[in-house]
């Protein structure tokens, strides 16, 4: 499996995932008549990134990625105070960015050694950046995401999580 099918499909598919739980997330939050904007701050432990941080990251890591394997310049965490609003058009905008990658654009990638931004001078092979560091990474705070807004009481469950399966006839 290449580069390619292994990592954006998948995250493309997860960045609709996390509509969904906003989406959900607006719904319990009207109907327990609360502010849905004060999910943004909650987290599971003090020492953890809130909801608006795990979902910047989880915007993030399709597009650094895409960028680090067709040898352009990442784009920089945002890390502002987002709106609810803000964030939904940010990961309709990144769907779209990351559906706009198209696999001849990775032709060789997996040659490529990619800096590690966090350790100056250090890098890896494509192969071992995306399975071992840049796909945990990105599921690690998309599900972090999901538990922050399971944990304050959010109705959601592993479908909600996995999305619509791809289902054939045996």
């Amino acid at each position: 499996m290449s580069l390619y099918d292994s990592s954006f499909p998948q995250m493309t598919r997860m960045l609709g995932q996390a509509l969904v739980w906003l989406d959900k997330a607006e719904a319990y939050a009207q109907q327990k008549k609360f502010d849905p904007e004060v999910l943004l701050t909650a987290r599971l432990a003090p020492d953890q990134w809130n909801l608006r941080r795990q979902l910047q990251n989880v915007i993030a890591w399709p597009l650094r990625l895409s960028a680090l394997l067709t040898g352009g310049e990442p784009p920089q965490l945002e890390t502002g105070d987002e709106t609810l609003a803000e964030l939904r058009a940010r990961i309709g905008k990144a769907i779209e960015q990351v559906k706009a990658v198209k696999p001849e654009q990775l032709k060789g990638a997996e040659d490529r050694t990619i800096p590690l931004f966090f350790l100056p001078g250090k890098g890896m092979k494509a192969p071992e950046f995306v399975f071992g560091f840049a796909l945990p990474n990105f599921y690690f705070h998309a599900t972090t995401a999901y538990s922050i807004l399971r944990h304050n009481g959010l109705d959601v469950g592993k479908s909600d999580f996995i999305g619509s399966l791809d289902l054939r006839d045996l």
